[in-house]
């Protein structure tokens, strides 16, 4: 379980003064998350898997008024496109025209939007900016992992805190 400490990081906010951004790996597509995610978790569902080609990966999930496009909006039609999977029609993926990067996940019946680590901006260092404020705080769906991770987050079988806890 998170401590207090952690609990209260995640509580999410759009009082704290937080901004990340992000966006594909072309620029044509971006958006920045205001506050603190509701969730920041390494996620090794099979979805996450086979669409992004990766044994896991950094999912951070924000309530949806904390998400929004920065390019121009006018013209997203122009720039964006959404599909679903068949077994979560709930959920809708954004993926850039011209470089074909997913971007962001809209799961309607949560009313959250879902961003991912590795694309969220960085610093001349090639650090991810802000990452003490949206660092994982466990792995999900670590019973579909495809390798081991030996680190000292909880794994969960499913969301953290809301399935069986496996280590």
């Amino acid at each position: 379980m998170p401590t207090d400490s952690e609990s209260d990081r995640f509580s999410p906010s759009v009082d704290v003064d937080v901004v990340h951004r992000g966006g594909c790996f072309c620029g044509s597509v971006s958006y920045e998350v205001k506050g603190l995610p509701s969730l920041s978790a390494y996620c090794h569902c099979s979805l996450c898997q086979r669409l992004n080609a990766a044994a896991f990966i950094v999912t951070c999930h924000f309530p949806a008024p904390q998400f929004t496009w920065t390019q121009n909006t006018q013209h997203i039609d122009e720039l964006i496109e959404s599909y679903a999977v068949a077994s979560k029609p709930w959920k809708i993926r954004w993926r850039c025209k011209k470089c074909g990067c997913t971007v962001a996940s809209n799961n309607i019946k949560a009313k959250t939007w879902s961003v991912w680590g590795a694309q969220l901006e960085r610093n001349d260092k090639g650090r991810i900016i802000g990452w003490d404020t949206i660092k994982p705080t466990a792995h999900i769906f670590y019973d579909t992992r495809l390798a081991d991770v030996a680190d000292d987050l909880s794994k969960w079988n499913g969301y953290e805190g809301k399935s069986e806890r496996l280590g």
